[in-house]
């Protein structure tokens, strides 16, 4: 590895002000806000929301993680200027319909339109469905470490944090429904209202129109549902719960939120909470929109429907910092979230961590191993990729870690896995996702006539090789009997290779494989082939 070149706080300093890393890009713009004049504290604000209707899922985590790219990013724009991370729970929301991933829905669909910290919990762990969803995201972000401030709707809503704000919704009721009414079908509009009472009769989060309005009293007036009777509620203490868009206003005009991003899909979102935010008389935060998520079939990821990945779906097959790397990677940029993407990325957070020492100023800002890392990624350079174990695991048939790390100790000699706890780590991630994905998809073929001579070709030159070729020599071995012989393509020798030994459409640089796997290994693994043995059996 390339010894580290010095770099002093006050390069990185300068490099950040003009990096082109999307986390400065988006930090610079909060500094703007700053250079204009803030109104509210000392202190800058970044938010991240929460709907808990449905589990916690890996875009809620993404939303989590880019954001605090973005305040480390700042933080090394404007050292010494404070900075707090709020993650704030709509966990006063009624439950509109019932999450298909869940459950015990039938005692669920009971409790339509109650807060979702008024619902039970379909598991039996927590108060609420609200309170175990909220635990669910709280207990993942605390395990990776994150510097948050939890928030929850309810409380800020019952505890009277929102009161002042509130009256001033209600003060400013005409302009928002203003705001509000144009981005509604027309049947909507007949019924909408920014402010939904809370039923003290059946506890409902209420989506009625107000027929009574007192700003004098703080009040709103409503006709009850089922009985028909006039009933008025002030708009403090819980009583009432804004519709989501007036409420995302009210709430980064109560707390003076300086940053939160959102998604692709919430554009007009974002554009009708920012003027309804002015109208309250406060600035709108910074932030940008990131494009959504896409399950398997290129469908948005949704909380309720419970597609795409889970947060510990990931963490079965690979580490907390290859998950970070997917976030920070063309945020803009649309992109499929299913098991297939995980190796891939795994095997580039290992590069960019391999790369980070010997770069200068400019080419760390723009690595994703410093904002992972916050700046200090650890020094790792592991002798051998996530995508070649699985190779290993698929061709040995063994998911016994001591026999893996036999075949290690022949790429590597001086690699364990007390001096490689991150490669050790890999195994066993490789092990679990091997056995998940890769060995039900195998698809073994039997070689054709011109590949068979090929074949036993690569045996005879592997069995003549000297027992310590390297890798480069092996693999030069290897594409000399491709040229060797007729095929169309060179990469058509290696499909061979691949499909009629591996059962995989695609693979490893074979040489590496070889070497990996041992000369010896590989020769009895094609002689096999020629045999016509069934490859799928050890």
């Amino acid at each position: 590895m390339s010894a580290a070149p010095a770099i002093s706080p006050s390069e990185l300093h300068e490099a950040a002000k003009v990096s082109k890393a999307w986390p400065f890009e988006e930090a610079r713009k909060i500094v703007a806000r700053l250079e204009k004049g803030k109104e509210t504290s000392p202190t800058v604000l970044f938010e991240t929301g929460y709907g808990p209707s449905g589990l916690p899922h890996i875009g809620t985590f993404g939303e989590v993680a880019r954001t605090t790219m973005v305040r480390h990013a700042f933080e090394r724009l404007m050292p010494g200027v404070p900075t707090r991370l709020l993650c704030f729970s709509d966990d006063m929301d009624g439950l509109r319909k019932v999450p298909t991933n869940v459950p015990n829905q039938e005692m669920l669909a009971g409790y339509i339109n109650k807060p979702l910290t008024e619902v039970p919990d379909p598991f039996g762990t927590h108060t609420s469905f609200g309170a175990h969803n909220n635990a669910r995201l709280r207990a993942f972000l605390d395990s990776y470490g994150f510097e948050y401030e939890f928030a929850s709707s309810t409380d800020y809503y019952k505890s009277g944090r929102f009161d002042e704000m509130l009256l001033k919704v209600l003060a400013k009721f005409d302009e928002i429904m203003e705001i509000m009414l144009p981005s509604l079908r027309e049947e909507r509009q007949q019924s909408y209202s920014p402010i939904l009472p809370v039923s003290p009769l059946t506890g409902h989060v209420l989506l009625v129109p107000l027929v009574g309005r007192d700003v004098e009293k703080g009040t709103v007036s409503y006709v009850e549902p089922g009985t028909n009777e006039t009933v008025e509620v002030p708009v403090t203490g819980g009583h009432c719960k804004l519709q989501w868009k007036a409420d995302w206003a009210m709430r980064w005009a109560a707390l003076g939120v300086d940053y939160e991003m959102a998604g692709k899909d919430l554009i007009d979102s974002v554009k009708l909470a920012s003027r309804i935010c002015r109208a309250l008389g406060k600035a709108p935060p910074e932030g940008f929109n990131y494009e959504l998520f896409l399950d398997e079939e290129g469908k948005k990821i949704s909380k309720s429907k419970g597609n795409g990945l889970s947060i510990e779906d990931w963490l079965r097959y690979a580490s907390p910092e290859s998950l970070q790397y997917f976030m920070f990677q063309s945020p803009r940029a649309g992109k499929r979230l299913y098991f297939d993407v995980i190796p891939r990325n795994v095997d580039e957070y290992l590069s960019a961590l391999a790369a980070f020492p010997a770069q200068d100023a400019r080419e760390r800002l723009n690595n994703a191993a410093f904002h992972i890392h916050h700046g200090e990624p650890p020094v790792e350079d592991l002798p051998i990729s996530f995508s070649l174990l699985l190779n290993l695991v698929s061709a040995s048939h063994s998911d016994d870690r001591d026999v893996l790390w036999g075949f290690i100790r022949n790429y590597a000699p001086e690699a364990t896995p007390e001096s490689h706890p991150r490669l050790d780590q890999l195994v066993g991630y490789a092990i679990n996702y091997y056995n998940d994905f890769v060995k039900p998809a195998k698809k073994y073929r039997a070689p054709t006539d011109m590949e068979r001579a090929a074949l036993a070709d690569l045996a005879a030159k592997l069995s003549a090789a000297d027992a310590g070729e390297s890798a480069e020599e092996l693999q030069n071995i290897v594409y000399e009997v491709g040229k060797a012989h007729p095929f169309e393509k060179l990469r058509d020798w290696f499909k061979t290779l691949y499909e009629v030994l591996l059962g995989e459409e695609q693979g490893p640089r074979f040489g590496t494989f070889v070497k990996l796997y041992g000369v010896a290994e590989t020769v009895t693994l094609i002689n096999r082939a020629l045999a016509g043995e069934d490859l799928s059996q050890a």
